[in-house]
């Protein structure tokens, strides 16, 4: 089942300017981890929550719960969504540009490329002074092409970026995704290929989102993949396998046994819930997925 919410249907009328968004100089990751570990909660795992996955909230409703929940960051939010985030103390643990972010427009394509990359460029100065440190990517479909001229394609257009990235602290974070159910043709859907992405382009500041959920519909073997592969991870997301809805004993996916393997690996990034919840309340499914995963 696909989720009722899109990505791209919170996105429509993002604006950028300085103008528009409050700072905080004293507001960075390190304060969002460090005050995620929240009343009752371990601190093992930084959690967030994606933020179209509960648009049926005001941006501030959802701020002032998942606070009282114990956690103090928001997935997927763009330069409209910082003042607001910032005013109730929130991290952006995942950031999004102004433009469209539209996952089969994406990298791989040198046709979107001079769209893209001014889009990055102008958002990473922004995110540097807000103290966001991760910004979202995508290959974007393969349309016929080929494994070797996507990764050709997508590591020239982040040359152009990296350099950027890497003088402000901001790592260019590539989402697996799962091309069988969700995003058919998307070409970045195997972790094999991002990893290779990855060593080719050779910069810190490039990795990974591994979306659990999508590569265990794509490839499975998630425990073994992230350990070997650890060091190319800079974010992960979450739901439940199948139906993309609740990570807990109704489906398929030992989210305890995930989230201790990815403690182990020494990973000091945030853990995303991306669900759909399908609860009457569905802040009761984000409390749950917490405890869950909170190890």
């Amino acid at each position: 089942m696909k989720p009722k919410y899109t990505r791209r249907s919170i996105l429509k009328n993002i604006t950028l300017g300085s103008s528009a968004v409050l700072f905080s100089p004293s507001f960075s990751m390190a304060s969002g981890c460090a005050s995620g570990t929240g009343i009752g909660l371990k601190g093992n795992i930084h959690h967030s929550v994606s933020r179209w996955t509960f648009d049926d909230l005001s941006l501030e409703e959802l701020c002032r719960a998942v606070k009282k929940i114990g956690f103090n960051a928001i997935d997927l939010t763009g330069p409209k969504d910082w003042p607001v985030m910032q005013q109730n103390g929130i991290f952006s643990s995942m950031c999004y540009t102004a433009g469209d972010n539209n996952l089969y427009k994406g990298l791989n394509n040198p046709d979107y490329h001079k769209k893209l990359i001014g889009e990055y460029l102008d958002v990473i100065p922004v995110m540097k002074k807000a103290g966001y440190k991760n910004l979202i990517c995508f290959s974007g479909a393969r349309t016929g092409m080929d494994d070797e001229t996507g990764l050709n394609n997508c590591k020239a257009a982040l040359e152009k970026i990296l350099p950027a990235a890497e003088k402000s602290g901001v790592t260019m974070v590539m989402e697996l995704l799962n091309s069988k159910i969700d995003h058919p043709d998307y070409m970045c859907n195997h972790t094999a290929w991002g990893v290779e992405l990855c060593r080719r382009i050779g910069s810190e500041n490039f990795k990974l989102l591994y979306d659990i959920y999508h590569m265990q519909i794509s490839e499975g073997d998630i425990i073994r993949t992230i350990t070997e592969n650890h060091q190319y991870i800079a974010h992960y997301h979450t739901g439940g396998v199948p139906g993309r809805h609740e990570i807990n004993a109704s489906q398929e996916l030992n989210y305890p046994a995930i989230m201790k393997a990815i403690v182990k690996t020494g990973f000091k990034g945030y853990v995303a819930q991306e669900f759909v919840p399908t609860y009457p309340n569905k802040l009761d499914s984000l409390r749950e997925a917490i405890g869950i995963c909170d190890v």
